[in-house]
């Protein structure tokens, strides 16, 4: 009884370390080399073009008139992303309870920003508080040369969302967190879900803290039109490689499988005397065929009439 054919595995390894494959993996890591390095220069020129649109959007806000606090957000309402580096005004006082925000740094130098609560007036019912970052120092004792101006007066600054809960452990008056959700606890009253960058008070104050930069949007600083090249330049290069292996793949699979059998081009033929299983006359029982008589010369009498 024969065996059974056992199937035989493709000769991946053999194909692939064929000087024919070998030739084209090095064309193909070629090209995704240039592939990977033309998505790190679209990656660059995102950064670039950026950092300008960021710069651009920063001036424009500077520039541009400041809105009443009440027209672009409520007490307690949710922070929408879109008013991240929005220039505000809004009237009320400064109050006591004044904390140090640890941990923050301004042109390469850590300190602490000064986050002062400022009661907001002329709405109606409880009156809101609103934090507010007047600027930022060096060391927790020279806040003491920037108290908070007191009386009514205008303020003006630009909105950023609130932070998440800090961690606890730090000397008194201080924090890690700009967080309307710890802030609460410690100021009474509504609070606003962000708080205010200070840019300038009326009437003006003589003594000033260092003062921050308008706030711009986390992420913002890469143009999402080259990003997005440069994420097609990587797909394109992993491609090359993904291409070469499939080439392998099929030409390791080609070198396994038997040849066809050849099939006729045309219709096939009757069976004939000569064909298989088609009668053969030279083969045929005499028993078969008819009696078959011959007439040598003989003749009948024919009787006189």
């Amino acid at each position: 009884m024969d065996s059974p054919v056992q199937p035989v595995a493709p000769p991946y390894l053999r194909t692939a370390l064929s000087s024919r494959m070998l030739v084209l993996l090095v064309l193909l890591i070629g090209a995704a080399v240039v592939c990977v390095r033309l998505g790190v220069w679209q990656l660059d020129r995102a950064e670039v073009r950026g950092e300008g649109s960021a710069e651009e959007l920063a001036a424009e806000q500077a520039a541009a008139p400041p809105t009443r606090l009440a027209e672009l957000i409520d007490p307690g309402a949710g922070f929408r992303g879109e008013l991240i580096g929005t220039k505000a005004e809004v009237s009320g006082t400064f109050e006591d309870h004044e904390l140090l925000v640890a941990g923050r740094s301004v042109d390469g130098r850590t300190g602490y920003l000064l986050l002062t609560p400022f009661r907001v007036t002329g709405g109606e019912g409880p009156e809101p508080v609103l934090p507010v970052v007047r600027g930022w120092v060096a060391e927790p004792h020279e806040a003491a040369a920037f108290p908070a101006p007191t009386g009514e007066l205008e303020v003006v600054g630009y909105l950023q969302a609130g932070e998440s809960r800090g961690e606890t452990g730090l000397p008194a008056g201080q924090i890690d967190a700009v967080s309307p959700a710890e802030l609460v606890n410690l100021w009474s009253g509504p609070i606003y879900s962000g708080y205010l960058v200070l840019a300038e008070t009326d009437p003006p104050t003589d003594a000033v803290p260092v003062l921050l930069p308008p706030p711009t949007i986390s992420g913002g600083g890469l143009d999402l039109q080259n990003l997005a090249y440069a994420v097609q330049w990587w797909i394109f290069g992993g491609f090359a490689l993904v291409l070469w292996l499939r080439v392998v793949r099929d030409r390791a699979r080609d070198a396994v499988q038997p040849d066809e059998p050849d099939e006729p081009d045309g219709p096939d033929e009757p069976e004939g005397p000569d064909q298989p299983g088609g009668p053969d006359q030279r083969g045929a029982d005499p028993d078969d065929q008819p009696a078959r008589r011959e007439h040598h010369g003989e003749h009948q009498a024919v009787p006189a009439g």
